[in-house]
């Protein structure tokens, strides 16, 4: 599976031969679907050009302290970063990151990083086996980073033994399974996404201002995290994320017609699309013209998608979103127990958080407590979240095994 799909790549390029290989890094990993970005230190600079890093990325290339125009790129960067592979990784790379180093801007975003670091060594034989190298990279491995490799072979030396760096497609495979993990394996999980559309004549609806960003990041996390997914997605202009069925829909009964049919059998819903909660009562059989009188929509309530889902028996996990404008906390409460779903995932909509954006904060919210995820990408958020879900769907099915054991023994 490619999970590099939107996922933001910072590409370290250190003083060393293997510097070529590292453009053919850069362009695998766009073809793969990655955004890329390349920093170089100035002795890679003696072996590649940073213009051909910027053709092959199309990003700025940066290469030293002077190309940090406010002071702060590094951290801005490191923040950006949803992973950083530096490949080739010189001996003198792996002792200024185990030590800490901050004093070139490559080792500063390390530093700051806080996303998963990924090495892919490239030097001679005997630079590799030395001892301190050896302690450089047990100390590295230690505090979480991912060495790559290396390979043996030749070497430009002349010499034949470990040191060689991986090959791109396989740094490339590397990187992707990064972004796996195998939180929800084995698990179906159906996520709805984006808005619904109720329609009022042949050429005008009802909707509201969901992109199905936080949706589809959302079913993107959970296949991710190993699951089989099903999307059900409204209008929206989103690519599906790879390896992820979907069911497109158009109005909130299609979409109540779609879940019904295919959450039977599923482990966890995640319902994140905006649906409407009132439909049209009489649809226009042609355009309906302007009048200069007042004008009265009769509306008629839809069908709650997410508390006929929580009502069925067995059922799956239920998960729902909640859009708000105000009193954020006790709606979302009160949504949790009025639906009688096992968590709410609410988040204040405006001021560049929510509908149209590409940022979120989430309130989680179950019977038991509640959790704030903090403002985020909603690509990250959806991570999280998914981590979370999964934390509450294990301890669900270890409480009803528990229960279940109890009352057999009981009886």
């Amino acid at each position: 599976m490619n999970f590099l799909s939107g996922k933001r790549i910072l590409v370290g390029v250190t003083g060393g031969i293997a510097a070529y290989k590292s453009a053919e890094l850069v362009r695998q990993l766009r073809t793969a679907g990655a955004c890329v970005r390349v920093m170089m230190t100035s002795a890679a600079r003696d072996f590649v050009g940073a213009r051909t890093f910027q053709a092959l990325s199309g990003e700025p290339v940066w290469a030293d302290w002077s190309d940090d125009q406010t002071g702060m790129d590094h951290i801005a960067l490191a923040r950006w970063a949803d992973c950083i592979v530096i490949a080739p990784a010189s001996a003198d790379t792996l002792s200024r990151l185990a030590s800490g180093r901050a004093d070139d801007l490559l080792a500063a975003v390390c530093l700051a990083c806080q996303s998963p670091l990924l090495l892919a060594p490239a030097m001679n034989q005997a630079m590799w086996s030395h001892p301190a190298t050896q302690a450089n990279v047990a100390l590295l491995l230690e505090r979480g980073v991912q060495i790559l490799g290396p390979a043996e072979g030749e070497q430009a030396c002349g010499e034949t033994g470990p040191g060689r760096m991986l090959e791109p497609f396989a740094l490339v495979e590397a990187v992707s399974a990064t972004f796996a993990n195998g939180l929800l394996a084995g698990l179906k999980v159906l996520v709805t996404a984006g808005p619904t559309r109720e329609a009022l004549d042949p050429v005008r609806f009802l909707s509201n201002r969901s992109s199905g960003k936080m949706g589809y990041a959302v079913a993107a996390a959970a296949r991710e995290a190993g699951a089989e997914v099903l999307l059900v997605s409204g209008p929206v202009a989103l690519d599906v994320p790879a390896g992820i069925r979907c069911l497109a829909v158009e109005t909130a009964a299609e979409m109540f017609d779609a879940v019904m049919s295919e959450v039977v059998g599923c482990d966890i819903l995640i319902a994140a699309a905006a649906v409407a909660d009132y439909r049209p009562t009489d649809i226009a059989i042609e355009k309906i013209k302007k009048q200069s009188a007042d004008w009265t929509l009769p509306l008629t309530p839809v069908k709650d998608i997410l508390a006929t889902a929580a009502a069925l028996q067995p059922r799956p996990f239920c998960v729902g979103f909640a859009a708000e404008t105000g009193q954020m906390e006790e709606n979302a409460q009160k949504k949790c127990r009025d639906k009688n779903v096992d968590m709410i995932a609410a988040n204040q909509v405006g001021a560049g958080l929510g509908f149209d954006s590409d940022d979120n904060e989430l309130l989680l919210v179950w019977q038991e407590g509640q959790l704030l995820l903090p403002r985020d990408g909603k690509r990250r958020l959806a991570v999280a979240l998914i981590e979370q879900i999964a934390n509450r769907y294990r301890k669900s099915i270890s409480t009803t095994s528990s229960v279940e054991h109890h009352a057999k023994h009981s009886a």
